[in-house]
Parts: structure tokens; sequence; C-alpha cells
């Protein structure tokens, strides 16, 4: 969650750091000692089926770019992957305006997941992946505040879905979107967040859904460097360009690499910037010019795939 870029054909007129609502280090943040719980968070691609029991699993490939500003210290994205049941995936996205605090906006959301991962099989979560949340929240000591989205997949092919803030989650079936996650926002670019401050969200202000997959379907979840970046029917023909999940994953962070370096793109948070009322100046407008332009940020791609257990 970084600083915003948006250009009108090229000249920079909006640049707003991300509010947020107002460090810990863990052997555990950067490696996980069980096979089949991995936090990364650092820019990685993986692949692999995250399930081997009868019923359905998660196919998994993941891939993540850092804002360019923030190569070296590997972003301030976090995700998991575990092949808990039918398979667990999450994104933790960490607020950077900690960084005017002096405080590492990474270790929050590192922690967050690297705790969810350590509690993905407690029995007081048992598949819900909003205690999932509550409890890894509880357990995190760090300063900071992230937006994040856990998604839990049992084996009869329910998948289950908590949300706090602006990561999201698509579901495509049979080439078109046929379930998506709603950002939420307390005003345009303050998202929700878990935090270390009261003021901060919980648990309870996740938004819990569930959907019923089918063999085939395609999961694709993301921090809001994804989904600012690109519309969703490029992320249906990127994935179905692709031959797996591991090439999908990663042409998705590709491509929101890209478009937010692109001052010349109508992406999707320019084109809701200007729906918010954020645009050129009036005798710009005159001569046809608009707010254009990607946002730089941490980019987070997570696409699963679910497999029969039987087939695969």
């Amino acid at each position: 969650m970084a600083i915003p870029v948006l250009r009108p054909f090229g000249i920079i007129s909006y640049n707003k750091i991300r509010d947020f609502l107002h460090p810990i280090s863990s052997p555990r943040l950067n490696s996980i000692n069980n096979p089949k719980k991995l936090v990364y968070c650092a820019p990685s691609s993986v692949s692999n089926l995250v399930g081997s029991e009868a019923g359905v699993s998660l196919n998994v490939g993941t891939h993540l770019i850092p804002h360019p500003d923030k190569v070296e210290k590997g972003g301030e994205d976090a995700f998991l992957v575990s092949s808990h049941g039918g398979g667990v995936i999450a994104v933790a996205d960490g607020v950077s305006g900690w960084a005017q605090e002096n405080v590492n906006p990474a270790l929050f959301s590192r922690e967050l997941m690297a705790n969810a991962s350590s509690l993905v099989e407690d029995e007081e979560v048992n598949y819900d992946p909003r205690s999932l949340i509550r409890k890894a929240h509880a357990a995190t000591t760090s300063i900071g505040s992230a937006t994040a989205v856990v998604a839990m997949l049992e084996r009869n092919g329910i998948l289950k879905i908590a949300n706090v803030g602006d990561c999201g989650v698509r579901v495509i079936r049979k080439g078109q979107i046929v379930f998506s996650t709603s950002p939420q926002e307390h005003y345009f670019d303050c998202p929700y967040q878990l935090s270390s401050e009261a003021v901060g969200q919980t648990f309870l202000d996740a938004t819990v859904t569930t959907v019923e997959l089918v063999e085939e379907d395609t999961v694709v979840m993301g921090s809001d460097g994804l989904f600012d970046n690109v519309f969703d029917r490029e992320i249906v023909s990127a994935v179905s360009s692709c031959d797996n999940v591991s090439d999908a994953a990663k042409a998705l962070a590709n491509l929101a690499h890209n478009h937010s370096k692109d001052s010349s793109f109508d992406s999707p948070y320019s084109q809701e910037a200007r729906a918010k009322g954020f645009d050129v100046p009036w005798w710009k407008k005159i001569m046809g010019m608009k707010l254009t332009g990607g946002k730089l940020d941490d980019i987070t791609v997570i696409v699963g795939q679910v497999k029969s257990s039987l087939s695969s």
C-alpha cells in the first residue's frame, strides 16, 4: 500500500500518501519450518498443490513485485499459502504511512501472516477465516497496520473468505468472473485496516463471504496493487492465456507493474480518483486532459485453480 501515482497525460498532479489510522522481528517471518505452510514477504514465484486428501484442493501459483523504491527491503506485502484442508491463502498489505512515524510498515504485515500460518490448524479457528484473522491479529505485537484477506477452502468445495480493507478476491469460471469481493474504505484511499492501535478495525469489521467452487474454477487473490492497476477483464484474459497457475500469477503481477508505471494508462485507480473528485484543473479539462496513470505499489498475486485430489 504505497504512494499513488496519478498523472494527467504524464504530468504528476495528484500525489498522496495513503492515509493510515494511527519492529519486532521473528525468525519465522522469513521461513516456516513446516513445508505445508509458507509465508512470503519478498519477491517470489512458487507453484504447488496444497492438498492431498479426498475432495478438492487448490493448485497455487504466487508472485510478488515490490514497489520500485522498496525492492531492497522486499516491499511491505506478505502472503500465506497453506495446505490445511483444501488450501488456505492470504495476503496482508502493510500501510506505508507508518514510515512517517519511523516504523517499518512491512513488520506488521509479515508478523500477521506468520501468526496466521502458525494458527491455521488451531481448533478454535475451525475453518473460519474471520477467527483466523482474530487470533492472528491478537498475537501480532509489531507496531503498524495492514489490510488483509484470508480464504479457506474446505474439501467439499466451499471457499470461505474474510476481508478487511482493499485486498481482494476474484473467482473465474469458464472465462467469466462469477464472484468479487468489494473493498472497504472509510473514504477514498483510506481502507479499513487491522492495526496495533485501538482506532483500527478488528475481525468484527471483516466482510465474510462464502462461495461454492467447482473443479477448474480459478481463484485470484491480490493486494490492491493488483486491482488498482488491472481491470477484471484483463485478469480474465491474462489467466486464460497461461498454461499454469505459476505463469498466471507472474503474468498478472507483471501486467499490474507495467500499468503502474504508465502515465497514460487510465487505470481502475485513476478512474476511481476522478469519480471521487480528484482531477486536473478545469482549464486542463477544457484542453481535453484528465487525470490518468497507474499507482506505484507493492503487487502481490496468488492464483489458485480448483482440482480434484483424485485427478491430481
